[in-house]
């Protein structure tokens, strides 16, 4: 991301609009190429707009579809499809989610004891090891809150297998600092880059393959590239996922929080939006720069909300319903799912499409991608 822009819907149109032309064959040719922060980037930066769905994963496909037709769109509906397979897969295994946490917490609390472990973690944030390519991605994400998709795999392959630190750690040290840090995304991910999440199978980063998608800015000297997946003891129980609710007739309250942000386009049925508040859940150990982003977010969606449906908007305190059902976007697992009250959960039709396609590998929703197509109305 080579700058902070405001965490707005209309921001986040705009930038789709402009990416739109380039989401076809360019987008496919160059995606894996990681430039560096100061050069155009290959992808299309709007994750972070994603993650907090100031747009939504049907209008981002549509568009790309509409600009180049499904085939040469492929690439860019398949990196998008990605994010709601990981969703669906944490939605429906939760267990992994909880344990990332808890080996998170150990992981810090034996810092206080191992200095060997607490020094090597210093040096990795801080971007003091000494391995090309990966102090300058600490720094980044530091500064910027952002790094290219395959850097991050880099990053985690060698924070792993070569600095032999803690997964859970690294996931930690990417929430706290991404400013589109997706709970199941980025868990997920490093999970699938330790060998965790398709068992057995570990991302390997290798010196050739940096340099040659930094185009030759980096190579690292070093790096561990025979390496042993991770194993663990017990597998997350696979879970049904549970049935959303229907949105009641009459006034309800609605309540926002950071998994949607598109509060204007909630399909609610006969029922009208009299009060919207807002439960801000953040990261724990949310940088300043995330959680900025993360209040601009909700305030606009405030905004947005109260103009669309005509009331009175604010945060949840205590009684802010005022006697009216309250109702929420479905959160999924994650830190706004850990906070939410019981309230009204309504699902959205991708999520429903999409989310029981994801309790196993990426090919079983992969293979569906045309009948979701069809069924959200992207077809041509």
């Amino acid at each position: 991301m080579t700058q902070v822009e405001p965490f707005t819907r209309s921001v986040g149109v705009a930038r789709l609009a402009a990416f739109r032309s380039t989401s076809g064959g360019r987008y496919a040719a160059s995606r894996n190429t990681d430039r560096g922060p100061d050069r155009h980037p290959t992808t299309s930066v709007l994750s972070p707009y994603l993650r907090r769905r100031l747009i939504t994963e049907a209008e981002v496909i549509a568009a790309a579809i509409d600009a180049h037709g499904h085939r040469m769109a492929e690439r860019f509906v398949e990196e998008v499809v990605w994010r709601s397979y990981f969703k669906g897969h944490l939605e429906t295994r939760p267990a992994i989610w909880t344990d990332y946490k808890r080996q998170a917490f150990n992981a810090h609390e034996a810092m206080v004891g191992n200095a060997g472990l607490r020094r090597a973690y210093v040096e990795a944030v801080e971007g003091r090891t000494g391995i090309d390519g990966f102090d300058d991605w600490a720094h980044d994400l530091v500064e910027q809150g952002w790094l290219h998709n395959h850097a991050r795999m880099w990053f985690a392959s060698i924070w792993i297998f070569t600095l032999r630190l803690p997964w859970a750690l690294g996931a930690d040290f990417f929430m706290s600092h991404l400013l589109d840090g997706d709970p199941a995304s980025n868990t997920l991910s490093w999970r699938w880059v330790a060998g965790l999440h398709t068992r057995g199978k570990a991302y390997v980063a290798r010196a050739e393959n940096i340099a040659r998608y930094t185009e030759g800015r980096f190579r690292p000297a070093g790096l561990n590239e025979n390496v042993q997946a991770l194993t663990e003891q017990e597998v997350a129980p696979l879970i049904e996922l549970a049935p959303a609710d229907t949105a009641p007739a009459g006034e309800i309250a609605l309540l926002l929080h950071l998994d949607d942000l598109n509060p204007e386009s909630l399909v609610l049925g006969s029922a009208r939006v009299a009060k919207v508040a807002a439960v801000t859940a953040h990261a724990e150990g949310a940088s300043e720069q995330v959680r900025a982003a993360d209040q601009e977010a909700m305030l606009d969606a405030l905004a947005r909300a109260g103009a669309h449906f005509g009331c009175k908007t604010g945060a949840a305190e205590p009684g802010w319903e005022e006697g009216l059902p309250a109702l929420t976007a479905w959160a999924p697992v994650g830190p706004s799912a850990d906070v939410l009250p019981p309230c009204i959960r309504v699902r959205r039709d991708w999520d429903e499409l999409t989310w029981p396609k994801s309790t196993r590998g990426y090919f079983q929703l992969r293979s569906a991608i045309p009948d979701l197509l069809k069924a959200t109305t992207l077809s041509e």
